[in-house]
């Protein structure tokens, strides 16, 4: 497929580099972004290939683990995941015979892993750690301790952005631990 040509009278069409622009090689959020979607990619496929499960699933997996008893609504707080996300990862777990729903009230019902559940968080945390790993390959405790000191602050003041308060799905609603 060309693509058409550009009329030739034409002022409306930029056909040059603006003189302000973004350096990508130098702008942290880019940078941040391709990291983050880079190690979530990696993560996806492994999880997929060796566990027919996402990242998606792993999350509320491991959610669990740290606090059972949590209700979906819990989950997508805790995550900063959105519901429906949370919904489909719940459904497939559930089908998957790793993680029940407690009694309770539609949006409150505690969820809990499974004895499978537990089994199958074991396997899948080796290919999350890597991911870490991958990270803080070559720091120094210290320094690995210095990051996550300086990644906690720029979600706190992301979150505290004015401009962000109250917008759904804003990085506002997501919690820090």
């Amino acid at each position: 497929m060309t693509s058409a040509p550009i009329a030739a009278a034409t002022d409306d069409v930029v056909t040059e580099p603006l003189g302000t622009v973004i350096d990508p090689d130098e702008f942290t959020p880019r940078l941040l972004a391709l990291l983050s979607n880079a190690l979530v990619y990696r993560e996806s496929h492994e999880l997929r290939r060796q566990f027919k499960l996402g990242t998606n699933e792993w999350r509320v997996i491991s959610a669990l683990s740290m606090r059972p008893g949590m209700s979906a609504t819990e989950v997508c707080e805790f995550l900063g995941m959105n519901k429906a996300v949370v919904s489909r990862s719940v459904t497939r777990l559930q089908l998957r015979t790793l993680i029940v729903l407690s009694d309770g009230p539609r949006g409150s019902r505690p969820l809990y892993l499974t004895r499978a559940g537990a089994e199958m968080h074991d396997k899948m945390l080796p290919v999350s750690m890597r991911g870490h790993e991958i990270i803080t390959a070559g720091l120094e405790a210290s320094e690995v301790a210095a990051l996550n000191e300086v990644l906690r602050g720029m979600l706190s003041r992301i979150r505290n952005d004015a401009a962000l308060q109250g917008a759904p799905g804003s990085p506002s609603q997501y919690p820090i631990d």
